[in-house]
């Protein structure tokens, strides 16, 4: 049930650790979008929380330049992003100083706020501080209003850690209140899963073991760590991507259908894919799971230097840059089919992608001259940078010989709807501010797939490497990452990049 505002109410967006770029990157020019569009309820006062020695002139100045810079809509409206700055003001304090919350508390007052959303744009380690500072400063529910709170990822770093950070927020905040962000899950073609699967009677029938030999999941990137090396020493991307990103995206894939589109049943639907992973421990890890790490090489167009060159890396290091894993998932559904995952920086292409790869017709047609490959009869959705889906499936080739060719039947969003789908912060945002937790990870969700995950982080670790297979800069990966699918002989798909 939607907790309601009027449209009177004023409302106050705070963010912890405003002076960071996603702040200026992301959230305000989602909100600059939302306002244009009318779809953001105002009154709305943005509450900037942080240490830097700023006042509220400068973050205005601060919050306009970002829109200017990043939103998607060009020229920016100087009208309309000054009405949407005018109440904007700045709290300088530490997340560990009770002065600043109780600061925090006045402003809310002064101005009659009693609907809150606060924003953990701030370091995993300081948001047990905030939340347990929110809870002190009983700033965590307002009677008449609604209080809600978005977390950032990386929620948690281990099963353990993310038990903790739960025991934590639930301390100040009820379920309900905590709104798990994931932004690939605001991307539209993700949100189309669900609409392709059950609003076409054409596809779901085929959506099962009956019909799918093997579907593919691809998160690529083209960046390296940079400045974030420090982190990724940490991470890897099994922390970075694979716990989230790769799961939620399996999870949405592989899903029965919701009683509901509401924010239960379809996460209920999700945790049950969770739930259903088959377990793997030990040297079964290391048989369904490989790693690797890019060294030098070219990556657009440039030279780029390896990981272990990379600043704040140990010259030692075997944390992964690249991970592909073989996932089984134990129902009715999905029984046998195997569920190919991948990751990686500095992959030649920045893409994401879902490919459900169908089965092959027992006999060649009249034995004609098959030209598709085989396993012509695939399923593509685009994720990014061009959302849209596309369907592959075999043709009579033009001519007197019978050949087989793959032909494509491809829905680009931008082309059916004219325009670029919004930014996954807007719908996010959004959702967030109208009470709608659909689109977030909800709490039995991330403890799942952490529990899920920590024990292939648990093998790993009781069966070190000293060094990990290694791939060039821009390419997609070492031999090793093609034979970890070639033993089941099948292949990597290449993503093609362009339009869908």
């Amino acid at each position: 049930m939607l907790e309601k505002t009027s449209d009177q109410d004023p409302i106050a967006f705070v963010i912890f650790g405003v002076t960071g770029d996603l702040t200026r990157r992301k959230l305000i020019p989602a909100l600059y979008e939302l306002y244009i569009a009318d779809r953001l309820k105002m009154p709305l006062h943005i509450v900037g929380f942080a240490r830097r020695d700023w006042d509220d002139e400068f973050l205005k100045k601060t919050l306009r330049d970002g829109v200017t810079e990043f939103s998607r809509s060009k020229p920016v409206n100087e009208h309309q992003l000054e009405k949407l700055l005018e109440n904007s003001h700045y709290l300088r304090s530490s997340f560990t100083e009770s002065d600043g919350y109780e600061r925090l508390g006045k402003l809310l007052l002064d101005h009659n706020i009693k609907h809150v959303l606060y924003y953990l744009a701030t370091p995993p380690e300081s948001y047990v501080d905030i939340i347990q500072h929110l809870g002190k400063a009983k700033l965590n529910n307002f009677d008449g209003g609604w209080v809600r709170i978005i977390v950032e990822k990386p929620y948690g770093v281990d099963l353990e850690s993310a038990q903790f950070l739960e025991e934590e927020v639930h301390r100040v905040f009820r379920e309900r209140q905590v709104y798990r962000i994931d932004h690939y899950l605001g991307k539209e073609t993700v949100q189309n899963i669900l609409v392709f699967r059950y609003a076409n009677g054409i596809f779901e029938p085929l959506w099962n073991r009956n019909y799918v030999d093997h579907v593919q999941i691809t998160v690529a990137e083209t960046v390296g760590v940079g400045t974030r090396g420090g982190f990724y020493e940490t991470a890897g991307v099994i922390r970075d991507v694979f716990q989230n990103h790769l799961l939620q995206l399996l999870a949405l894939t592989a899903m029965d259908a919701p009683v509901a589109f509401n924010a239960d049943a379809v996460r209920d639907e999700k945790v049950k894919v969770l739930n259903a992973l088959r377990p793997m421990a030990g040297k079964e890890v290391l048989a369904n799971t490989y790693r690797a790490q890019y060294v030098s090489g070219t990556s657009e167009g440039k030279r780029v230097v390896g990981y272990k060159d990379e600043n704040n890396v140990s010259p030692s290091s075997t944390t992964e840059t690249y991970m592909a894993a073989k996932l089984y998932i134990d129902n009715w559904r999905w029984a046998g089919v195997p569920f190919y995952l991948r990751s990686g920086k500095r992959l030649p292409v920045r893409v994401t992608e879902i490919a459900i790869k169908f089965k092959q017709p027992p006999l060649s047609l009249f034995n004609w001259h098959n030209m598709a490959g085989e396993a012509p009869n695939e399923l593509v959705l685009n994720v990014q940078p061009d959302e849209g889906i596309t369907l592959t499936f075999g043709a009579k080739a033009p001519g007197p010989i019978n050949q087989i060719a793959p032909v494509k039947m491809q829905f680009c969003y931008e082309d059916a709807f004219g325009g670029e789908p919004p930014e996954a912060y807007e719908r996010l945002l959004q959702d967030s501010l109208y009470g709608d937790a659909t689109l977030f990870t909800r709490s039995d969700e991330v403890l799942a797939a952490w529990e899920f995950t920590t024990r292939i982080i648990d093998a790993w670790k009781s069966f070190p490497v000293r060094n990990l297979p290694v791939y060039e800069a821009g390419t997609w990966g070492p031999p090793g990452a093609d034979e970890f699918i070639g033993r089941d002989n099948r292949a990597w798909r290449t993503p093609v990049i362009g339009r869908c």
